[in-house]
C-alpha cells in the first residue's frame, strides 16, 4: 500500500512540474496564463491561457520519455477537459473571444509540443 501512495505523490509532483514547464512555455510564446488547475465537478483544466482574443483551456501531459507521449491523451480525457472548459468558460472568456482546447505534451530533454485545437465538439 505504501508504494502506491508514494508513486501517486511522485506522479502528482511530476504533473505539477509539467504544468509549470507548460505555463513557462506558454508565456514565452506570447500567452498569459490566467489560471492553473481549475476543478469543477465534471473535470479539471490544467491551465487557462489567453493570447489576444483566444482563450485556451490546456491539458498538460508529462511522460518519462517522448515515445510515450503519443498515447498520453485520448478521446475520453479530452471530452472531460472540454466539459470542464465549458463549465468555467464564463469566468475567463469575453464576448467575441475564440475558445479552444489545447494539449501540451512534455518529456525530459524535449521541447514542449503543443496540439492546438485538440478537441472539436462532436468529434
Amino acid at each position: 500500500m505504501r508504494r502506491s501512495t508514494h508513486s501517486r505523490s511522485e506522479a502528482e509532483k511530476r504533473g505539477r512540474r509539467g504544468e509549470a514547464v507548460a505555463a513557462w512555455w506558454l508565456r514565452l510564446t506570447g500567452w498569459r496564463v490566467l489560471a492553473r488547475r481549475v476543478k469543477v465537478p465534471v473535470g479539471e483544466v490544467d491551465l487557462v491561457a489567453r493570447r489576444g482574443r483566444t482563450v485556451a483551456f490546456v491539458e498538460v501531459k508529462w511522460r518519462r520519455d517522448a515515445a510515450a507521449l503519443g498515447t498520453a491523451v485520448d478521446h475520453w480525457r479530452l471530452r472531460r477537459v472540454a466539459r470542464a472548459a465549458e463549465a468555467i468558460a464564463p469566468r475567463f472568456a469575453r464576448a467575441g473571444d475564440s475558445l479552444r482546447i489545447d494539449v501540451i505534451l512534455i518529456a525530459p530533454r524535449c521541447w514542449p509540443r503543443r496540439i492546438a485545437n485538440a478537441w472539436q465538439p462532436g468529434a
